[in-house]
């Protein structure tokens, strides 16, 4: 049966499986794969939907399947369709609002001549028990068993909150004052953050190029090098940019590496928009060298992004242990590259995306134990939103929980270190 022939509605159900199949199977990032997943079909809506579908899938993976469980006498193979089939019409019916006879007949057609006695017989006996959800969601086993050890059991809490909920839009004001926008809240200076959803092309000052978008956590590294004054900084990493931005607004004169072409495109575009300049290099950071060191490095390594998890749930799902050991194996290569890229009396700022403590405070430690040269140089709490504290020894970690109430921040570790003169 081809798209054009599939009943409404089916179309952005095959390319949810398609998505899914890729992510949980192959190890892709979502976004990576929506492209492909959705091939062929051109209606905006339902790409959208094929989106919404499978992200909606994986912030309650670990509970769909305790249902699909529930109803069956022998388990399903973790990678058998009509599993996958049955978290997309679960997801649907008990968590998106979709009627149940809508939800069944439009991910039945995905088995494909396969059991769908079996798929319509789990989901009608599961429906007709009055099923439910548990509210939080439950976080996948592994990692929970990695994060509660490292975090403790508040934090593993807080992270099964915080995935059940979109993540709010933080703006960061690079120029001008900043704009009177309804619910918006101040979390910190040159900043505002807004309800999730809100269509921030319709806000004032985004035409003008006043803003971008960036979360309150990812805007801390920048800030940390405070006010540049013409002094130079590499911005190492830096697509999409908003980092390149922070540091072009506050006077740096920068540098941004980035070894992805399309990345760097839309840095590029970035820069044009907001009026912000920047000297852009295409390059891998292991393959480049700098004319000379800079007053100051930050590098936005590589990681496993578990950090940014409540936007991006599939990386809960792809971060394996190996693939964090592979990360953490980049971040050293990286940081010893760039050691001497850092003129006497410089800083340097590490930053990752990620909840592991072997890509933060392990890197941070092995780093100084290997370059003497190089101390903390101490983060004070007037330096961060309020409600971020600095760790006792003068690094920073952002963790779920912190500013709940405020709609949270995402995961970041970040030290700030000083070169001896």
């Amino acid at each position: 049966m081809t798209t054009r022939e599939e009943g409404a509605g089916v179309p952005a159900r095959r390319a949810a499986l398609r998505l899914l199949d890729a992510i949980l199977r192959q190890g892709l990032p979502l976004e990576a794969a929506l492209d492909g997943a959705t091939r062929g079909i051109q209606n905006e809506s339902d790409r959208a939907l094929a989106h919404a579908l499978a992200a909606t899938v994986l912030r309650r993976l670990p509970d769909l399947d305790e249902l699909i469980d529930s109803a069956t006498r022998q388990r399903l193979p973790d990678d058998a369709k009509a599993r996958f089939v049955l978290r997309i019409a679960f997801a649907q019916a008990l968590i998106l609002g979709t009627p149940p006879h809508a939800a069944i007949a439009t991910t039945l057609p995905l088995v494909d001549g396969g059991p769908r006695r079996l798929v319509h017989g789990v989901f009608g006996t599961v429906m007709r028990r009055g099923a439910t959800l548990p509210e939080p969601p439950t976080l996948p086993p592994q990692v929970a068993m990695r994060w509660g050890p490292a975090w403790g059991g508040e934090m593993i809490a807080a992270a099964e909150a915080a995935i059940a909920r979109p993540a709010p839009i933080d703006l960061v004001i690079g120029r001008g004052d900043t704009p009177e926008i309804a619910e918006a809240q101040v979390l910190a200076p040159n900043h505002l953050r807004l309800p999730a959803g809100t269509p921030v092309r319709e806000l004032p000052g985004y035409a003008e190029g006043a803003w971008w978008v960036q979360d309150l956590a990812a805007a801390i590294p920048a800030r940390l090098l405070g006010s540049g004054a013409g002094r130079t900084v590499l911005d190492l990493c830096a697509a999409p940019g908003g980092k390149t931005m922070q540091l072009a607004a506050a006077g740096w004169a920068v540098t941004a590496v980035e070894a992805s072409a399309p990345r760097l495109g839309r840095l590029r575009e970035n820069l044009e928009r907001t009026g912000l300049a920047a000297d852009l290099v295409e390059a891998d950071v292991m393959a480049f060298a700098p004319a000379a060191p800079a007053d100051a490095v930050l590098l936005d390594a590589p990681c496993s992004a578990t950090g940014i998890f409540r936007r991006h749930p599939d990386v809960l799902h792809r971060a394996r242990p190996s693939a964090i050991k592979a990360a953490a194996a980049v971040q050293t290569a990286m940081l010893d590259r760039i050691a001497d890229w850092v003129k006497p009396g410089g800083l340097l700022v590490y930053a990752t995306c990620s909840l592991e403590p072997a890509e933060g405070e392990a890197q941070l430690e092995r780093f100084l134990a290997a370059h003497p040269d190089y101390a903390i140089d101490p983060v004070a709490a007037d330096e961060l939103p309020a409600g971020v504290p600095p760790s006792p020894d003068g690094s920073v970690r952002t963790l779920p929980g912190m500013l709940a109430q405020q709609g949270g921040l995402d995961g970041f570790f970040i030290a700030r270190m000083r070169r001896a003169a």
